[in-house]
C-alpha cells in the first residue's frame, strides 16, 4: 500500500474553457440534459406544428369575396356558416358515418384475431401473428389502394368469385341499393369501405391484443367456476377489460378515416369526404377559408373524442 502512488492524474482531467465547463455542468445536472434534448423537437412542434394549427385557425375566420375571389382578411363567422349550408353538411355526415362504420367493422373483425393471439398464440405463431398483422403496413399505400380497385372493379376477381359461386344476384343486389351501390364496388360506398377497413383494420388489432394480454386468464376462470356461461364472462369480464384497447383502436381507426382523402379519390365515386372537400376548396375553388374551416371540423370531432377516450382510460392500452 505504501508504494501506491496517489498522485496520479483522474482519468478524465477537468477542462478549461467557457464552452467545456458548460458541456459538464449539463452532464452533471440530469434534468438539463433532458431539457435540452428534448428543446429542438419542442421548439419544432411548437413553432411548425402548432403554429400552422393556429394560422390554419386564423384563416377559417376569414371570408372569400363571391365577385372578386379574394380573401377579405376580417374577422368573420360567414365561412363556418357556409359548412351549414346542405351540400357542405352532408360531406361532413358522410365522412363522419364512414369513420364510425370502419371503426365499429374494424373493432368485430379484430377482437377474434386479437383473442386468438393473446391467448392461443405461443412462440413462433405470436410471432407470426406479427408478421401477419404489420406485413401490410410496410407496402405503399397506394399501392395497396390501386390493387384494391383493380380488385373491386367490374371486371376484377372479386366479380369473377361471386360469378363462380354463383352469387351473381348477390352483388348485383349490394350494388343496386340506393346509397352504398353503384355501377361496381370500385364506384361506391361500400368499395370505400372495404377499402378503409383493410388499410386500417392493423390499427386496431394491435390495441386490442395488448389490451387482451393485461386481462389475467385467471379472472376467466373464477367466472366460469362461479357459474357463468362463456357469453356472461365475455360481458361482464372480458368485454369491459379489453374496452380500452378497442377504444384505444378506435382512435386510429376513426381520426385516419376522417382524415383520408386518398381513398375516396381513387375508390368511390363523385361525392366528396372532408379531405376531398378541402383539397378542392384550396386548389381548385381557391377557398382558403372554407378549406380552414373544413379542416377545423374533424379536429374538433376528434377532440371531443379523444377526451372521452382517455376518461374511459384508452391511453392506457396505447
Amino acid at each position: 500500500m505504501s508504494g501506491f502512488n496517489t498522485t496520479q492524474p483522474a482519468i478524465f482531467t477537468p477542462r478549461s474553457g467557457p464552452l467545456s465547463r458548460t458541456v459538464d455542468w449539463v452532464i452533471r445536472h440530469p434534468r438539463m440534459f433532458v431539457f435540452l434534448m428534448v428543446l429542438p423537437i419542442t421548439l419544432w412542434l411548437g413553432i411548425v406544428y402548432i403554429g400552422a394549427l393556429i394560422a390554419l385557425l386564423i384563416q377559417s375566420f376569414f371570408s372569400i369575396d363571391e365577385f372578386s375571389g379574394i380573401v377579405v382578411r376580417e374577422f368573420t363567422f360567414k365561412t363556418y356558416g357556409e359548412l351549414l349550408r346542405p351540400y357542405n353538411l352532408d360531406i361532413i355526415l358522410r365522412t363522419v358515418a364512414m369513420a364510425a362504420s370502419v371503426t365499429i367493422a374494424a373493432a368485430i373483425l379484430a377482437f377474434p384475431i386479437a383473442y386468438f393471439a393473446a391467448r392461443y398464440a405461443k412462440g413462433k405463431w405470436k410471432a407470426l401473428f406479427y408478421i401477419g398483422v404489420m406485413l401490410p403496413l410496410w407496402s405503399s399505400y397506394l399501392v395497396k389502394v390501386y390493387a384494391w380497385k383493380l380488385v373491386l372493379a367490374k371486371e376484377g376477381i372479386l366479380t369473377w368469385l361471386f360469378a363462380k359461386l354463383h352469387l351473381t344476384w348477390l352483388l348485383d343486389g349490394l350494388l343496386g341499393l340506393p346509397v352504398i351501390g353503384g355501377n361496381s364496388l370500385s364506384v361506391s360506398y361500400t368499395g370505400t369501405f372495404l377499402v378503409f377497413l383493410y388499410i386500417w383494420l392493423p390499427y386496431m388489432i394491435i390495441p386490442v391484443q395488448a389490451s387482451l394480454e393485461r386481462v389475467p386468464g385467471a379472472l376467466l376462470e373464477a367466472a366460469s367456476d362461479l357459474g357463468a356461461t362463456p357469453r356472461q364472462s365475455f360481458r361482464m369480464v372480458l368485454f369491459p377489460l379489453a374496452l380500452p384497447g378497442i377504444i384505444a383502436g378506435s382512435i386510429f381507426t376513426f381520426s385516419l378515416t376522417l382524415g383520408d382523402y386518398i381513398v375516396p379519390q381513387i375508390v368511390g365515386n363523385s361525392r366528396l369526404f372532408i379531405g376531398q372537400a378541402v383539397y378542392t376548396q384550396q386548389g381548385t375553388a381557391g377557398n382558403i377559408p372554407l378549406a380552414a374551416a373544413f379542416t377545423v371540423v374533424p379536429i374538433v370531432i376528434m377532440g371531443i373524442y379523444l377526451w372521452g377516450a382517455r376518461k374511459m382510460g384508452a391511453f392506457d392500452a396505447l
